[in-house]
């Protein structure tokens, strides 16, 4: 079996590629490991930044779309001392540039304008291989394999397909996130809820922190970061959701109650996030017949940008395509020559703000300057 252009990994970026050549009229499968579009949720909300997430957007046809996934009011945020004390409080008054929607709505829309059968669920990569003159073999676990002329890698950190160009491997960063939710917020956890307020919040100390966001329906969901060893987290057991809460909720005795309840009322599984990033400025040679996009390309810390840069990707990935259709290799050529300082400077960008978040050694005081322009 021969395809056109094959896209690993439905996520974000892979989608806003193989929309931007559906819209230009370039045949495109994706196929994707997890076996329907709901078979795990998709993370909580993302704001989508005017210089790369919204122009990738445009550039699908999906900007109507998008504003009408938009939370009002999402974008205010505010700072807290371990006490409750607000040391900065930034309400939205929608001129931010950054409106916030939920990941899980957003992949929708982009899943909703591809036509019927473009993404092969189920299909999770085992191994890839060159065969040769600009083409590889993808197989798949359940046995089936695909060969394809162009391959595109969007399959996230741990891609598959990485192994084709590179050698780098994702490496931990000292830091992990523990994720909860807590439902009706307002009603049922009013504390936590008022703390939170309209937006975001940051309560943070040297080495951890709590991390909160106001969702649709009045969800609150929480990002507890702490600044430890793999093995210090492979000691607690998180299939026991109550004992490993309550070790987390530890960490952040004498903080005041309206912060830790985040924790300790939280209504899901802790769920673990161990932060890996690739090595900065990471690049690879040519290879004729496949590229990558997004975490796959260049996975950092979490600093708000990810998710952008890789709808971006997809978006000048899929323009250089149409640009160039009877030359994939002028395509991919072009593609990465923008890919790669561009890349490179937003992992900078975002390791300055995750150092802020997670590994200032006078937190929070570093974050409020960077919101003041006092950095």
């Amino acid at each position: 079996m021969t395809t056109d252009v094959t896209i690993i990994g439905a996520g974000l970026g892979g989608l806003t590629l193989a929309r931007v050549l559906h819209v230009h009229g370039i045949p495109v499968t994706i196929y994707e490991a997890e076996t329907s579009p709901t078979a795990r949720t998709q993370g909580g909300m993302l704001d989508i930044h005017h210089h790369n997430g919204q122009p990738a957007l445009q550039a699908a046809g999906l900007t109507e779309g998008f504003r009408g996934l938009i939370l009002e009011g999402r974008e205010a945020t505010r700072i807290l001392d371990r006490d409750g004390t607000v040391l900065f409080d930034d309400p939205d008054d929608g001129k931010g540039g950054r409106p916030e929607v939920q990941r899980g709505e957003l992949r929708q829309i982009l899943l909703d304008s591809l036509p019927a059968g473009t993404t092969r669920w189920g299909h999770k990569v085992s191994g890839v291989r060159a065969l040769g003159d600009s083409r590889h073999e993808v197989t798949f676990a359940d046995g089936t394999a695909v060969v394809t002329s162009l391959l595109v890698g969007a399959d996230g950190a741990w891609s598959r397909v990485r192994s084709l160009l590179s050698d780098a491997t994702p490496e931990y960063v000292g830091t992990s996130f523990i994720e909860t939710y807590l439902f009706e917020g307002d009603t049922r956890h009013p504390s936590g809820a008022k703390a939170v307020g309209g937006g975001a919040l940051h309560a943070l100390a040297p080495g951890k922190g709590i991390q909160a966001h106001r969702e649709s329906g009045g969800t609150l969901h929480t990002y507890v970061t702490l600044n430890k060893p793999q093995e210090w987290f492979a000691g607690i057991d998180f299939t026991d959701s109550a004992a490993a809460t309550a070790r987390i909720a530890e960490e952040f005795d004498g903080w005041a109650p309206e912060l830790t309840a985040l924790i300790t009322e939280g209504e899901t599984a802790p769920v673990l996030r161990p932060i890996h990033t690739l090595p900065a400025g990471h690049r690879w040679d040519r290879v004729p017949g496949v590229t990558l996009l997004g975490d796959a390309a260049h996975l950092m810390p979490p600093s708000g940008d990810g998710a952008n840069l890789a709808m971006y990707d997809g978006a000048e990935l899929g323009r250089a395509i149409a640009a160039h259709p009877d030359d994939a290799e002028a395509a991919l050529s072009e593609y990465e020559q923008a890919l790669f300082p561009r890349s490179a400077a937003a992992t900078t960008e975002g390791a300055d703000v995750f150092r802020l978040c997670c590994w200032d050694e006078n937190a929070p005081q570093g974050l409020i300057n960077m919101f003041t322009g006092q950095a």
